[in-house]
């Protein structure tokens, strides 16, 4: 990844009486932290009261036995954070537990919704307070001013009034909610225990690893309600899918399944589609640790060219923050990765990475990769050029800020320094998910939007954040 760019959160949520639910979930968002990293909670009901612990910083880093040992209950659901929308501070810690005269509620949300003014301006003129900065607590307000007398309609009723992105993990004092918006464009699977209660989860991945098997993804559109008994589901035909192809490239871990695809099979079909449409007279293929291995393998294959590991990534860096010069600026790369010399020395480089954003880490790796006497280095991208900015939950650059809005493909090669510089193409990309294209939102590529965005477009590009 040439930078920075980050999803917005990882959500989970679990009903199981005979468990220790606040351990599984505390297990389930170890398995989701590389979906946010700046803050982790967990809220618990025992169908009376609901509790939550949230803080700032990684999984690790926020609970102790003792805060897990408090949360007690049957139901549970989980967040990693992100900040998109809102500022990264403890008050927009998720789940947030968010109550009316009436009723209350815990919210985890993973996304971003593009109307969130109006909503705003309305629940404040009908008298609801708002704590924080996020999306999650005017979703959560919305459900909670809706005039309809059960859950699921009230639910219903504010998923008609949403725009955007948003996959939730909802609960009430004793039933556990998953939703998933009608464009579907955030992940959310349904998992089962062996003693045959329900869990919700980002991705199957973190199913793995708390001993559940995944049954399918919840569908855009779709509300389960899992309780005492049982899971139902209200679906709501949706028209339009526009699922984020970043969870194919980047975002999803490669033992996910997304749309019954691994997706470490669909990363490696980016590489071999890149190998096709970009070959090259080269002696190694390298990817840049870790999101792009399964496409460099996939590249190797094919191209029938040598995969090596001629980086090495120190996961313990955390974050590479801007410093104060240029000197300190290219060791916040060398301490993120290693070059291996004795592989590299005199070979002629295949460089396979995600996506260039910005270009401002791409170069230090080549110039990493000459000085540890790569001979010549091929650059390989397994996305199209990035030219317009997200709206729909990824922490991404201004349009201005993306290099390919502002320079050619040769001018980038040179740029970055490469021998050569081949990006995957929109086809291509799309035909590695093994789905049409009508099922993604690939307005990152080609600025069709699947929901109107002009208002967000105009701040981005004046560099203004969105004030809730």
């Amino acid at each position: 990844m040439d930078t920075d760019l980050h999803e917005a959160c990882g959500v989970f949520g679990i009903f199981s009486p005979n468990e220790d639910i606040a351990r599984l979930t505390y297990f389930a968002l170890f398995a989701l932290q590389h979906r946010g990293q700046e803050s982790a909670g967990i809220a618990a009901s025992d169908g009376k009261r609901i509790q939550v612990f949230a803080r700032m910083g990684l999984v690790s880093q926020v609970f102790a036995e003792e805060s897990l040992s408090n949360l007690t209950g049957h139901i549970a659901i989980g967040h990693n954070r992100y900040s998109t929308t809102g500022s990264s501070r403890i008050c927009n810690a998720q789940p947030l537990v968010v109550s009316s005269e009436e009723s209350t509620i815990a919210i985890a949300h993973n996304g971003n919704i593009t109307n969130p003014q109006p909503l705003l301006q309305e629940l404040r003129h009908n008298g609801y307070v708002f704590n924080t900065t996020t999306d999650a607590e005017i979703i959560a307000n919305l459900i909670l001013s809706s005039t309809e007398k059960d859950w699921i309609s009230r639910i219903r009723q504010s998923m008609r009034r949403l725009h955007g992105a948003y996959s939730l993990t909802l609960m009430t004092a004793d039933t556990l909610f998953g939703v998933r918006d009608p464009l579907g464009v955030r992940p959310l699977s349904l998992g089962k225990m062996e003693d045959g209660r329900w869990v919700l989860s980002s991705e199957s991945c973190a199913l793995d690893h708390i001993g559940a098997a995944f049954v399918r993804e919840v569908e855009p559109g779709e509300i389960v309600a899992i309780d005492n008994s049982g899971l139902k589901s209200y679906k709501e035909e949706s028209l339009k899918h526009a699922m984020c192809i970043f969870e194919y490239i980047y975002f999803a871990r490669p033992d996910s399944i997304i749309n019954n695809r691994l997706i470490y099979e669909a990363r490696s079909a980016m590489g071999a589609g890149l190998a096709e449409e970009h070959p090259v007279d080269a002696d190694l293929v390298v990817g840049v640790p870790d999101s792009a291995t399964p496409a460099a393998v996939g590249y190797a294959t094919r191209s029938g060219i040598p995969l090596g590991m001629g980086l090495v990534k120190n996961h313990y860096t955390g974050r590479t923050f801007i410093a104060p010069d240029q000197r300190l600026r290219e060791l916040g790369v060398k301490l993120k990765f290693n070059p291996m010399r004795q592989l590299l020395e005199g070979k002629r480089i295949v460089l396979v990475d995600d996506s260039i954003v910005r270009g401002t880490t791409t170069p230090q790796v080549i110039r990493l990769l000459r000085k540890s006497g790569a001979k010549e280095v091929h650059m390989r991208v397994c996305s199209p050029p990035l030219r317009f900015p997200c709206f729909m939950g990824v922490d991404m650059a201004t349009k201005r800020e993306l290099i390919a809005t502002q320079m050619s493909v040769s001018e980038i090669r040179d740029f970055i320094g490469a021998d050569s510089l081949g990006y995957l193409s929109l086809d291509g990309l799309v035909k590695s998910t093994g789905l049409s294209d009508n099922r993604f939102c690939l307005a990152c590529f080609t600025g069709d939007y699947p929901v109107p965005v002009q208002l967000e477009m105009d701040k981005l590009a004046h560099g203004e954040s969105r004030p809730l």
